[in-house]
């Protein structure tokens, strides 16, 4: 649906941002303004403020800001049509739509409709089980010997799923409907196309959007039957990899309690809000993937993971850590409670009650601890040995972290457990990353004959050093990513974003090489300056919406801080992936179209021909990944660079082995990425 921009400006105008805001918080009148507790962090004085003249809403603690729309968006998890179509509702205006391709409005249209559908089988069906609840005295009699009540039963949305083979044709009469299958509520055998419920004699936990929907269902065996869980299968609606269960039912705990509970079961998070906290979410059978812990810190900076005390557990623990290190800014805090071996969180809270659990809470591990303590198992620090296996294993570790204090005070932790000086340490793990780097591309060596920064310590020998006793870069190392430190390949080369090449003979002509054949152009004439690798990686993701799902955290980040709209674009488009998972162009286009990006991404889609010398391979998606993949490494090859200036300079100015260790890891990083190979 398109909404003119000028329809936007009047409608912000006309509605009341007090009102819409105090819906959900409630508001003081301070002065001009009003002021209330922020709903978007914990806090217990009010730092969130609301201006009637100005239309605006900010947050002072936590620096969320923006308008009506925004508000509606960030707290209510609409989408920017619902908010805009909410907004114009209470204020009786009509909203417009501008005119758009049929075509494109046919596949934007089938796309809603389907999802639409799906979303309303499953509501159905979340219907259906809950009723199907009362008259099932087993499945009541499980619940509350697990120490459920009536209350939190139906705050989730508790149900159950007879034992019948097909007791979904009585809520769907055109069982056969190939959507119901789609939805993962039936299964089809591929033999005899027999159709059947996939879930039978379950207690079943319906699984919400941020939005509220019903996306998918989690089904517990009441038993000894196996499988324990059985879940719906991705969806055009349901991504385990994303999605958390409970997040929908706990966003107002998690900003009163100030943090976010992350369990493994569906169990786990209704026995806390039985106990007293309502906080909790739960994985849906996937390990904590960062996509997971990215969602939970658009709510909170404060995630405690409470795994079982078994060595599962244990293991769980350990992805999440994984998944969490990137995100482990200095403003975050992210800690891993153990319950003891026989215990989960529900049979802990069970037992034990809840003040013994808020005690494991209150001294629950914090990251840098545990990362430790994953880098310290199997090692004997009392032997050499032992502390070289420690530093082997805590470099990866402690290189997924984000700059800051806490990985500069973690690399002084572990230098001193495994008896080293903290820049004998960071020049240790430089010149491991450049030993494996060189092993895997021979080819980019550099220094004398194995391409390695010899030496310990600050001082790093084997390569020219500056008056601050610092490597200089080597100006004899030509990367196929940095064509211009060759001159001559410059003039006579052009480089494409897939790696082929034009080549220009002593005519003029221009000549595609490095394919399978040769193709001859007409001579180019003047040089015209070509779309920029914001412009072409921007293209492809919106030619390719799928391709954000491969990307890492770092590439997110370095897209999304893209200046100006291309940033805003970017961001937006990282939201609706989230949201809806990919969408086609079309409806991307309908979405954005009343944004102020919109004439950005129109003239960038514009831009794209076919017959053009950038020969496209957006139509082939394990083309287009590797084309991405090597614009962003050009991306962050030029961002690298700039940092690294700057280090070296800070390091040059301040004479500080910590200043010259981020230089080094700056440097390093940079050269790993120029030997790359993209396959």
């Amino acid at each position: 649906m398109a909404i003119p921009q000028s329809f936007i400006q009047e409608l912000i105008s006309r509605v009341d941002v007090v009102e819409v805001v105090g819906r959900f918080v409630q508001l003081k009148k301070g002065g001009a303004n009003f002021m209330g507790l922020c709903p978007f962090h914990g806090e217990k004085s009010p730092s969130f403020t609301v201006s009637p003249t100005k239309q605006f809403f900010h947050c002072f603690g936590c620096g969320k800001n923006g308008n009506a729309i925004g508000f509606l968006m960030d707290h209510a998890g609409m989408s920017f049509i619902e908010a805009v179509k909410d907004l114009a509702q209470q204020t009786g205006m009509v909203v417009p739509e501008e005119d758009i391709s049929p075509q494109d409005r046919a596949i934007a249209a089938a796309q809603k409709q389907k999802q639409a559908t799906l979303s309303d089988m499953l509501e159905k069906a979340a219907s259906a089980y809950q009723q199907h609840l009362k008259n099932a005295p087993k499945a009541v009699a499980y619940l509350k010997g697990r120490g459920l009540s009536g209350q939190i039963a139906k705050r989730f949305g508790l149900g159950y799923s007879p034992e019948g083979w097909r007791s979904l044709a009585s809520v769907f009469p055109e069982y056969d409907d190939p959507l119901l299958a789609e939805s993962g509520l039936v299964i089809v055998n591929e033999e005899d196309d027999k159709r059947y419920d996939r879930f039978r004699d379950r207690v079943m936990f319906p699984i919400r959007s941020i939005k509220g929907e019903c996306i998918g269902f989690g089904g517990r065996v009441m038993g000894d039957g196996t499988p324990k869980y059985l879940n719906s299968p991705e969806t055009p609606v349901f991504h385990k990899g994303r999605e958390l269960y409970g997040l929908f039912e706990a966003r107002d705990s998690i900003h009163d309690a100030g943090y976010v509970l992350v369990t493994e079961g569906y169990m786990d998070v209704v026995a806390l809000a039985q106990w007293g906290f309502p906080n909790a979410v739960a994985t849906l059978g996937t390990a904590c993937t960062p996509d997971h812990v990215q969602k939970l810190f658009r709510f909170t900076d404060s995630v405690v993971f409470s795994f079982d005390g078994d060595a599962a557990g244990r293991r769980a623990a350990r992805k999440a850590l994984d998944g969490a290190l990137i995100y482990a800014t200095d403003i975050r805090n992210i800690k891993f409670l153990f319950l003891p071996e026989e215990h989960d969180p529900d049979s802990f809270i069970r037992e034990k009650g809840s003040e013994a659990f808020s005690a494991c809470v209150a001294t629950a591990t914090p990251l840098s601890k545990f990362l430790i303590e994953v880098a310290s198992e199997a090692c004997d620090l009392q032997s050499a040995e032992g502390r070289a296996h420690l530093s082997s294993n805590a470099s990866p570790l402690w290189r997924a972290l984000p700059d800051g204090a806490l990985k500069r005070q973690l690399l002084s932790e572990l230098a001193q457990l495994i008896q080293l000086d903290a820049s004998e340490l960071a020049g240790l793990w430089l010149q491991q990353a450049e030993a494996a780097s060189a092993r895997s591309n021979p080819r980019n060596a550099v220094s004398s004959g194995t391409g390695l920064l010899a030496g310990s310590g600050s001082g790093v020998s084997g390569m020219p050093l500056n008056s601050a006793g610092v490597p200089l870069d080597p100006e004899g190392m030509i990367s196929p990513f940095e064509p211009a430190r060759n001159p001559s390949f410059q003039k006579k080369t052009r480089t494409r974003p897939d790696g082929k090449t034009w080549q220009q003979d002593a005519q003029g002509k221009w000549r595609l090489v490095g394919g399978a054949g040769t193709m001859q152009m007409a001579s180019l004439g003047p040089r015209v300056q070509p779309a920029s690798r914001s412009d072409h990686a921007v293209r492809l993701l919106l030619t390719n919406m799928a391709l954000w799902d491969g990307l890492s955290a770092e590439d997110h980040a370095l897209l999304c801080d893209l200046p100006e709209q291309h940033g805003e674009l970017m961001r937006w488009i990282e939201s609706q992936f989230h949201d809806h998972g990919p969408l086609a162009w079309g409806a991307l286009q309908l979405e954005l179209s009343q944004l102020a990006f919109a004439n950005l991404a129109e003239k960038l889609m514009a831009s794209h021909k076919p017959n053009a010398p950038e020969v496209s391979t957006e139509g082939e998606p394990g083309e287009a990944r590797k084309e991405l993949r090597l614009l962003l490494n050009l991306m962050l090859i030029d961002r690298l660079k700039g940092l690294e200036t700057q280090a070296l300079k800070e390091a040059e100015s301040i004479q500080s082995p910590e200043a010259f260790q981020k230089w080094r890891d700056l440097h390093q990083r940079r050269r790993t990425l120029m030997s790359t190979e993209i396959i």
